[in-house]
């Protein structure tokens, strides 16, 4: 057993209860279900307490591109009607993982035949033509932790001490990933399994259409040869960290999808070789008359709609930050 190099952090009170009672006899439990525990837990969970997360404003965290509001709704439906031409109409447009009552297309006007959002705990219920599309929704997915540690790949639990949690590495079994053979000391892979998990359980319901994931990632070479801190970070009051157990159920953690397994599950789910762009490069090629109008509509000023759009497009700020990952499953008529 070893140390890792994660800090030991003092909890709040309810969560070390729930800590203590998830853990059992043991004490530890495994980085992920810490993650899940931290982040989703009914009565403790990050995502599920009753406050303003995402914004700009006091208490926040983090933005998005959702921050954005109209302008990032107004590209996600362009670059839709660009993939799926034809009457949209014919889609239903499904958001997981908004926030309640804050889909992207909620009480704002759109070209499709519905649209809905699927928010944390409700079940998946997907069934004809839709649209599925999620906003940095496979980042925020437990990962599990492993780091080399005298020749050998370790996993990372988080066991409590006390009043505080401490991160405790042990040698790796069953892992269900193909670790490099080898690796420098000290080298540590956040694996987003459970991310790849969701995809799966997304795609086996039977619904045909565009799948549309904007999220930050990498491919499995560079989590395991480029990464050597891993990427799993923590966001509170819009400062990143890397105290992953510092406030449980009080901040943001996150780690970067590895977007192979995501584009290897839809292609063994039946959808069209998945394609992997930019936010800069996606839009500019799916959305490009709605960018050029917009921009050509206010040529003289510099609008709240024109900084948005470079937010959301700008290579310094989210364009190459985030990228979108879109492939479509053909209905049978015309597959």
């Amino acid at each position: 057993m070893g140390s890792s190099s994660l800090q030991s952090s003092a909890g709040p009170a309810d969560f070390l209860s729930a800590f203590r009672s998830a853990a059992g006899p043991e004490g530890r439990l495994r980085f992920d279900r810490f993650m899940d525990l931290a982040l989703f837990d009914p009565a403790v969970g990050y995502y599920t307490r009753d406050r303003r997360r995402v914004g700009y404003g006091p208490g926040t965290d983090f933005f998005t591109a959702t921050t954005s509001g109209e302008v990032f709704a107004d590209l996600v439906i362009a670059a839709c009607r660009s993939l799926l031409p034809g009457d949209p109409r014919r889609w239903t447009f499904v958001e997981i993982g908004a926030e309640q009552g804050r889909g992207l297309l909620e009480g704002r006007t759109h070209p499709f035949g519905a649209a809905r959002t699927i928010t944390l705990g409700q079940p998946l219920a997907l069934a004809g033509d839709c649209i599925v599309f999620s906003n940095e929704l496979f980042d925020a997915q437990p990962c599990r932790r492993f780091v080399r540690a005298h020749g050998e790949w370790c996993e990372t639990f988080v066991a409590i001490r006390g009043e505080a949690l401490t991160a405790i590495d042990l040698p790796a079994t069953g892992v269900p990933v193909a670790l490099p053979a080898e690796a420098p000391e000290g080298y540590r892979i956040d694996a987003p399994i459970a991310a790849t998990d969701l995809l799966r359980r997304i795609v086996a319901e039977p619904w045909h259409g565009l799948f549309l994931a904007c999220d930050y990632g990498k491919s499995w070479t560079e989590l395991a040869e480029h990464t050597p801190a891993g990427t799993a970070r923590a966001y509170h009051a819009h400062t990143q960290s890397n105290d992953l157990l510092a406030r449980p159920g009080e901040q943001d953690l996150t780690c970067h999808v590895c977007w192979d397994w995501l584009a290897d599950g839809l292609a063994e789910a039946g959808f069209r070789p998945s394609a992997l762009m930019s936010h800069e490069a996606f839009f500019m090629r799916q959305a490009g008359a709605y960018i050029e109008a917009a921009i050509a509509a206010e040529a003289g000023g510099f609008s709240p709609r024109k900084l948005a759009l470079m937010q959301l497009l700008h290579p310094a700020h989210l364009g190459q930050k985030f990228q979108v990952l879109h492939a479509i499953r053909p209905p049978a008529e015309i597959a």
